[in-house]
């Protein structure tokens, strides 16, 4: 009988260790300060890559290219936050695609309040496909310190896109779901 007394203290016990509680409170311990948000602009994760042909039909497309995910961490450092993103980009072979390789150049931008562009650098990853394969991808393991100036991490947005042609949008405009 006793054991089903311990056996509910245990849990307890666990619960909070699990949770990150303390059994003991400290007057210490500083609240968490938040990452900026890292976020892939919808409109702006897939891109297309063209054959020869002059016609920017499904058809005629070479490569596509998705900004698949991103995750982040930060590390506060004076007055400036550490970030590191991990961000997946996939390749996929289209209709007209000639070789195994194709380089797809995305961006990541911060953002301030009222999404004032603090920062926007662009990334290209090459995507390699086996003979037979039809879809690749990388994950690019990128570091950058960005500048607070005055700012907290929670007013920061950090933006990620394919960096689109004319060609491109137009494309997306008529041809929604690719």
């Amino acid at each position: 009988m006793s054991r089903f007394r311990a056996a509910p203290a245990a849990a307890l016990f666990a619960l909070f260790a699990l949770s990150g509680c303390s059994l003991f409170s400290s007057s210490s311990s500083q609240p968490a300060v938040p990452c900026p948000s890292a976020v892939i602009l919808r409109s702006l994760a897939n891109t297309a890559v063209f054959g020869p042909a002059p016609q920017r039909r499904p058809e005629n497309v070479a490569f596509y290219g998705l900004l698949s995910e991103v995750d982040r961490k930060c590390e506060y450092t004076g007055d400036a936050v550490r970030m590191t993103l991990d961000v997946v980009v996939v390749g996929q072979r289209g209709p007209a695609a000639q070789g195994d390789a194709v380089d797809l150049t995305y961006f990541v931008a911060v953002t301030g309040p009222g999404q004032t562009i603090i920062s926007k650098k662009p990334f290209t990853d090459r995507i390699v496909f086996d003979h037979d394969q039809i879809r690749a991808g990388v994950t690019d393991h990128i570091v950058e310190s960005i500048p607070l100036r005055g700012h907290s991490g929670a007013e920061l947005n950090v933006l990620l896109g394919f960096q689109q042609s004319p060609d491109v949008m137009e494309f997306y405009r008529h041809f929604r779901g690719r």
